[in-house]
């Protein structure tokens, strides 16, 4: 699907101000989307939203097609009846820019416990006819979810393969047995996600008809302790017991001397494709459903992934494994035709790789952090983007922000910016901005601290680390502080300043000055 020739901003929700310890859909998410109307960009780009699991990563997630719960909005139920202005008012915390996750769940369990089961006192007509086709459209995967998560909770949260024999096994007999035994939690279970989807869709709404697409990204791997793995066994390379036997990770790269050991459970892909990669198809259908286009996260990894033991201590021994490639990716062509896909192409990249990403015209990353190195020849600078086809970063989640990353740069890399940007450093972030937005590609998108000019205190992630990442969030203020009128300029006179706006299934480009 060709790309619009437009610009956006990257942040997830949970960055975005709000009242209970993490960001949520919200007043703030769509203050948000306001200023984005405001400065003519006209993408959203976030993680995935699925629930998270250790260390709060978006990508080790309990589920690839559930929400996360926790980023429903309070202030939203009290609008609709669910809680009251008193319950909410003494679960209120003070503004910050680090999310507080510990607290976030305490406040938002009691919470969300009263919505629910005011929602199922008061559930008739068609708010019940409502939740009862959500429940049917999306049996596939709910029904094993608000099980498995209610089963997970029980068990403090520990592996399912550690549980019950017979649970983990997943035998008729204890199913039955478990559904019966956690029948309240599995009801709320049923309304988090109901609610979460109905937040979600709102708030999506609001983005497209004001001429905002949302870009989503699905991680290639799913967790092993999760809703998917447990559900269905016979796709992961793990053994009877459950017990993984081959994972996932990346050899030694920029982010890391040893390599990163995701630790995830790898795919049976031979038997995905003897089921026609259904279990795939579903997934993406959900993404489709959910947003405008989908960032497929570690590409590289379905033309040949890194396969090391389950007992391996690093990423460092390993080897490379032929993926699904081109079979995969004409399946889900096949069914859903000329699909809206950014291929994640970093790190080792392959002649396999782009033949598989150019074949089917996915386009690709430029991270302009990785350009400046002294050479002339790197495919990262701008003028070596031989197709307008692709999508311009300063950087990504897994980036520092400019600034962070020009303070620490080599001194080659701080004299390559400067005179790449004729510029003396002292706005590295704005520079490396407009570099991006005056460039050929199609699509430019800014993490929203670059816009904001914050140093490394406020990066997202730190690849191959486990404490203070995923935690970055910004108050209303620090937004207003964006030089809005210049981020306008730059949009308008690189000819960035339209919009899309889906009504119904037609994709209408408007003009941003009749939009506003």
């Amino acid at each position: 699907m060709k790309l619009k020739r437009a610009c956006g901003t990257l942040v997830h929700p949970t960055s975005f101000p709000s009242d209970f310890g993490i960001g949520d859909f919200g007043a703030g998410a769509y203050r948000f989307l306001d200023f984005l109307v405001e400065t003519n960009q006209s993408v959203w780009q976030i993680l995935p939203l699925g629930p998270t699991g250790y260390g709060n990563s978006p990508y080790a997630s309990y589920s690839a097609f559930a929400g996360n719960h926790y980023l429903i909005s309070p202030d939203v139920l009290v609008k609709k009846g669910l809680l009251t202005e008193k319950e909410i008012g003494s679960s209120r915390v003070a503004a910050s820019t680090k999310a507080d996750y510990d607290k976030a769940f305490s406040i938002k369990d009691q919470l969300f416990v009263h919505a629910a089961n005011r929602f199922y006192e008061k559930l008739s007509g068609e708010e019940l006819q409502k939740f009862e086709a959500f429940k049917k459209e999306n049996e596939y995967w709910l029904d094993d979810y608000v099980l498995f998560r209610s089963c997970l909770d029980f068990h403090g949260k520990q592996p399912w393969n550690t549980w019950d024999k017979e649970l983990a096994s997943r035998k008729k007999k204890a199913l039955d047995a478990w559904r019966n035994k956690l029948d309240t939690e599995i009801k709320f279970q049923y309304w988090a996600q109901f609610e979460f989807f109905t937040q979600w869709m709102a708030l999506k709404s609001y983005a497209n008809d004001r001429g905002i697409s949302v870009v989503g990204d699905i991680p290639i791997f799913v967790d092993h302790n999760s809703s998917d793995v447990w559900s269905n066994l016979k796709y992961f390379e793990v053994d009877k017991n459950g017990n993984r036997l081959l994972v996932a990770g990346v050899p030694p790269d920029y982010f890391s001397k040893t390599g990163q050991l995701w630790g995830n459970p790898l795919y049976k892909w031979k038997v995905l494709e003897k089921d026609g990669f259904s279990w795939w198809l579903k997934r993406f259908e959900q993404m489709f459903a959910m947003y405008d286009s989908i960032r497929v996260d570690h590409f590289r990894g379905f033309d040949a992934y890194w396969e090391v033991k389950a007992d391996a201590k690093t990423a460092e021994v390993g080897r490379w494994v032929k993926g699904p490639g081109k079979k995969l990716f004409h399946t889900i062509l096949g069914k859903f035709g000329d699909v809206p896909i950014i291929a994640e192409d970093l790190g080792v990249i392959t002649p396999g790789v782009v033949e598989l990403r150019d074949g089917f015209g996915f386009p690709g990353m430029k991270i302009l952090q990785f350009s400046l190195a002294g050479e002339a020849v790197n495919s990262f600078l701008p003028h070596n983007y031989h197709t307008s086809n692709c999508v311009v970063y300063t950087g990504t989640h897994d980036n520092d922000t400019t600034r962070g990353w020009y303070s620490q740069a080599s001194d080659v890399e701080k004299h390559w910016a400067r005179e790449y940007t004729r510029s003396d450093g002292r706005e590295i972030h704005w520079e490396l901005i407009r570099l991006g937005i005056m460039s050929v590609a199609d699509l430019a998108i800014f993490p929203l601290q670059d816009f904001m000019g914050l140093d490394t205190e406020h990066r997202m992630n730190l690849p191959g680390t486990t404490d203070n990442n995923w935690v970055w969030r910004y108050t209303d203020g620090m937004l207003k502080s964006v030089q809005k009128e210049y981020l306008k300029h730059i949009i308008n006179i690189s000819n960035r300043n339209t919009r899309v706006r889906q009504e119904d299934t037609n994709i209408v480009e408007i003009d941003a000055e009749d939009a506003n």
